[in-house]
């Protein structure tokens, strides 16, 4: 038996014992519609990464968010680099937003879409090809939906004030992390203020080589105020910044400069210089609901601005953002149906530091009307289905101006065969209008927009779920296919080049709860094919070959105060492309103690690739060209000690 062997078994074994918990079986209870159900909506590939997992997963990145996870993974590195894909497609080709609030994409190919700290997340939901119509714009491949907590999800009620802070050293470069967060409550009003550091050293992958430019170096700030009134009218505004400033690899490029490609360890046969990056993202967001409604009304009003900055030292890029939604969700006998109206007024705009180099920019303008029903229609078959309308106007670099229109509609149904087994399908055809080009590149006497269009996604899914007493098995089948999209890093600057993408495949879960832990083992296949070719590892801004890749999580309480568990990922070799990427396995463990005797104190200790492999993430950029790019190892085996205490 191989030590991974014995480690997955190991994993396994933490989720063992206990009885499953009751659940409301309500068919017309309007905050259960049944298609709105976590079960119903994870075969639909509509996933949920609630507070119970973040909290197992004790994530420091964006990458540990998905720990777990086989059909949504991430690239690797520092933060700067980290990307994530959902079934293989790029996360910029999905409708991305962080409470609710637009996210634009990354101004420059070699750093990650959106920054952000994991250190507040309250929970993430994805949409894996079938949006419904109210996630807003650009839904092409499905949704990204990133909450944070607020003062509600964190302090009691009776009281007026509280807080946490939490310290965490590591080795292999870990460093130190520590989050201090405030709150308070008093009469209506609430205050929340957040500050994360975290500074490391470059990680040794499990060969003991060092990886230069992956140094920990982040830090995040943020603040949230509300109001409440007596009758339950609450206005709410966060702000919040995040900014990672690590010295990170570079190499020569045009003009003789340096760019940094803090996703790559080297560049075959350049030399690498170390400078110092940037990567920062600016949000404001303010937010109208009704905490009691009545009636007919229950608004959300939301506006919002969004800046994300890239410095990679021989090019500079910022995207910015203003979006707003105006919705209101009507109770029906049945179900909900919530319509209302979004925008969204982008621009990315860069310039490169070679002397004699001009400041290009482009702007994308997008006006949507959407409505979505949520029924159950009888005890046994309940529905989802909505459309929406969006037109755009698109500025391109040399002053053209292109206008487009299109319908989007989406439709899911969940019935139920018997006390056991469950039907899930659905169906979307996405409108996705023009894509902005790389800010960071934007040249405006180089590129030209001849057979320049709008992309238009179509997906499907279908699977069966099985449900009895602790045990769920659940299956689904699934298609997305993305036409026509920009070429937004242009070959010899032709932005009216177009791609089609296709993700094709299954995903699959086994899973036992019991009163006492939990083991859950996910599988996906993603066959993702780029211009009917099996798409390749530098496919910026549209995917990463995927295959075969399996995720096992387990966690168990030994008692009150003693926790074990971890996850796992096995991904097998994938030959589609050539060379063929390898097949890998990691585990991560951890053990947490809360002494009944120090209330709010937690001590965690955490490890991470416990059998100290040797591997580049499946979804890294360049792995499968080893003749151009040193691809870049993940950290070898770290260990992680942790300590929390809420006051």
């Amino acid at each position: 038996m191989t030590r991974i062997t014995k480690g997955l078994l190991l994993l396994s074994a933490c989720g063992w014992a206990g009885t499953v918990h009751a659940q409301d079986g309500t068919a017309f209870d309007l905050g259960t519609i049944r298609i709105d159900a976590n079960e119903a909506q994870a075969l639909l590939g509509n996933e949920e990464i609630d507070a119970e997992d973040l909290e197992n997963r004790n994530p420091a990145t964006t990458k540990d968010v998905f720990a777990g996870e086989s059909s949504i993974t991430a690239s690797g590195g520092a933060s700067i680099a980290q990307k994530v894909y959902v079934n293989g497609i790029e996360e910029s080709l999905l409708s991305v937003t962080i409470d609710g609030a637009r996210q634009n994409k990354s101004a420059f190919h070699h750093t990650g879409n959106v920054l952000l700290d994991p250190a507040l997340l309250k929970r993430v939901e994805v949409s894996e090809g079938i949006a419904p119509a109210d996630a807003g714009p650009g839904a092409l491949a499905g949704q990204i939906a990133y909450e944070t907590k607020d003062v509600g999800d964190l302090l009691d009620d009776g009281d007026s004030f509280g807080g946490f802070s939490s310290v965490t050293g590591g080795t292999n470069g870990y460093g130190a992390r520590g989050t201090l967060t405030l709150f308070g409550r008093q009469g209506g009003f609430e205050w929340l203020l957040s500050g994360t550091r975290h500074k490391g050293d470059d990680y040794d992958d499990g060969a003991g080589q060092t990886v230069p430019g992956t140094e920990a170096d982040l830090t995040d700030y943020m603040l949230k105020l509300a109001y409440t009134g007596q009758g339950g009218g609450r206005l709410e505004f966060s702000a919040s910044q995040t900014e990672d400033t690590g010295t990170r690899s570079a190499q020569a490029g045009p003009g003789g400069l340096l760019y940094t490609r803090p996703d790559f360890a080297a560049v075959v046969g350049r030399n690498t210089s170390f400078v110092e990056a940037l990567s920062k993202r600016n949000s404001y967001t303010l937010t109208y609901t009704d905490e009691t409604p009545e009636g007919w009304l229950d608004p959300t009003v939301q506006l919002s601005y969004n800046e994300q900055e890239i410095d990679a030292s021989g090019v500079w890029g910022l995207n910015t953002s203003l979006s707003g939604t105006v919705k209101n969700e009507w109770a029906i006998g049945n179900g909900t149906i919530t319509a209302g109206l979004d925008f969204f007024d982008e621009e990315a705009k860069g310039h490169s530091r070679v002397p004699g180099s001009l400041t290009g920019k482009e702007k994308l303008r997008n006006y949507g009307l959407f409505v979505q029903a949520r029924q159950d229609l009888s005890d046994r078959v309940s529905v989802s289905y909505g459309a929406r309308f969006d037109t755009q106007r698109f500025t391109a670099a040399n002053g053209m101006v292109f206008k487009d229109n299109g319908m989007s509609a989406n439709g899911a149904v969940d019935i139920i065969l018997s006390d056991s087994w469950t039907l899930n399908a659905g169906a979307a055809t996405s409108w996705g209008g023009y894509e902005l080009g790389e800010a960071a590149l934007i040249d405006p006497t180089a590129w030209t927009y001849a057979g320049f269009t709008s992309s238009r996604a179509n997906s499907a899914r279908a699977g069966l779920r099985y449900a009895r007493g602790p045990w769920e098995v659940s299956g689904a089948l699934f298609y997305t296919e993305v036409n026509d999209v920009n070429a937004v890093l242009p070959t010899a600057g032709n932005r009216g080049a177009t791609s089609d993408l296709v993700s094709q495949g299954f995903d699959g879960s086994v899973s036992y709860r019991g009163a006492q832990g939990f083991v859950r083992m996910n599988y996906t296949y993603a066959d993702v094919e780029l211009d009917d070719t099996a798409i390749g590892s530098t496919a910026y801004y549209l995917g990463r070959p995927a295959g075969h890749i399996i995720g096992l999580e387990a966690g168990y309480d030994i008692t009150q105060e003693w926790r074990v568990g971890g996850n796992a990922q096995i991904v097998l070799e994938n030959d589609d492309i050539t060379p063929s990427l390898p097949a890998y396995e990691t585990v991560n463990l951890y053990t947490s103690y809360k002494p009944a005797t120090l209330d709010g104190l937690e001590l965690r200790l955490d490890v991470y690739n416990l059998f100290d492999q040797t591997y580049a993430a499946r979804s890294s950029d360049g792995i499968d060209i080893p003749s151009r790019v040193v691809a870049l190892n993940e950290p070898g085996r770290t260990f992680a000690l942790t300590a929390r205490l809420n006051f």
